[in-house]
């Protein structure tokens, strides 16, 4: 995952552990998705800040089904083309739901450092 934000994008180490995951289990929770439209819903909800590569996408979706994370099933897309469409499994529902609260008390830190009068 990379930013737009103008910037240099961020290296591996800058990113936060799972948010990928993350990000692609919240995703698949509003419905199942091909991959490139998990990464265009991503692109688009997070108004093209986040922008989620091919390359970490795939191999992700991968680890996400072999944990019982998501399935996956062949289907059709709109313009008639194959594609493999992802679903979150309940599983994966319960990971969704440890995953933000892990990510909510690292930004709560984060805010405390940044500003700690609050």
């Amino acid at each position: 995952m990379t930013t737009r934000s103008g910037g240099t994008p961020p290296t591996r180490g800058e990113l936060l552990p799972g948010t990928l995951e993350m990000l692609v289990l919240k995703t698949l929770s509003d419905a199942p998705m091909h991959g490139y439209g998990i990464a265009q819903r991503i692109e688009r909800l997070s108004s093209e800040v986040l922008r989620v590569e091919v390359g970490s996408l795939y191999p992700a979706l991968q680890r996400m089904e072999a944990k019982g994370w998501i399935s996956s099933r062949w289907g059709r897309t709109p313009t008639n083309r194959r594609a493999r469409y992802y679903e979150l499994t309940r599983k994966g529902a319960r990971q969704l739901a440890v995953e933000v609260s892990a990510f909510d008390r690292v930004i709560a830190a984060i805010r405390g450092v940044l500003d700690p009068t609050t």
